[in-house]
């Protein structure tokens, strides 16, 4: 399903746009990642925004299974 003339002719007009321009950069240059503290990922933030957001949809966790493989390679 395409777009329809007249939204076709709308995001062309947008596109051309110096002020959505200026919108789009100032969102980009306001963009924050939560997860990147000091330049590295941070692993410890991650996880306990996961167990907080499972805690939160009262998601319960699977229990533990114990890996069977003897041999695994990436």
């Amino acid at each position: 399903m395409g777009l329809s003339p007249e939204a076709a002719k709308e995001l062309l007009m947008l596109a051309g746009s110096r002020a959505l321009q200026k919108d789009m950069e100032t969102i980009s240059s306001q963009r924050h990642n939560p997860f990147i503290k000091g330049g590295e990922a941070d692993a410890d933030a991650y996880i306990e925004f996961v167990a907080a957001f499972n805690e939160f949809i009262n998601h319960e966790p699977k229990p533990f299974r114990k890996m069977i493989d003897r041999e695994m390679k990436l």
